[in-house]
């Protein structure tokens, strides 16, 4: 009985370790595989969401966020840099983004 009661808090108290994570905010970051568009003329990167705005030439190259960071590239506006940017959102939250409850800030990443 007494062995009972030993798992019983034990599962109780993981549980609520775990349910305890999924809502305590935390930095999220791009991943390294986000898709960019390599700018080769100014050496800069653009997201594709800011594309249409970027005043870009020709010398283009699709590639991910990883080469832009490899190739030392800055971004190639203030719209790029913002789409980019981090967050501290809960699992939660992340989730709640991620099934289209909840309005992600960028849609790059």
């Amino acid at each position: 009985m007494k062995q009972k009661k030993i798992w019983t808090v034990a599962l109780l108290l993981a549980a609520a370790a775990l349910l305890l994570l999924f809502f305590i905010p935390r930095e999220n970051v791009p991943a390294d595989e986000s898709r960019v568009i390599l700018e080769h003329s100014f050496r800069t990167y653009i997201a594709p969401s800011c594309f249409e705005q970027a005043e870009a030439t020709n010398f283009l190259e699709e590639s991910t966020l990883e080469t832009a960071k490899e190739l030392n590239y800055p971004p190639h506006s203030s719209c790029t840099e913002k789409a980019f940017e981090g967050n501290r959102d809960s699992g939660f939250i992340r989730l709640m983004k991620e099934l289209g409850i909840m309005e992600k800030e960028s849609t790059d990443w």
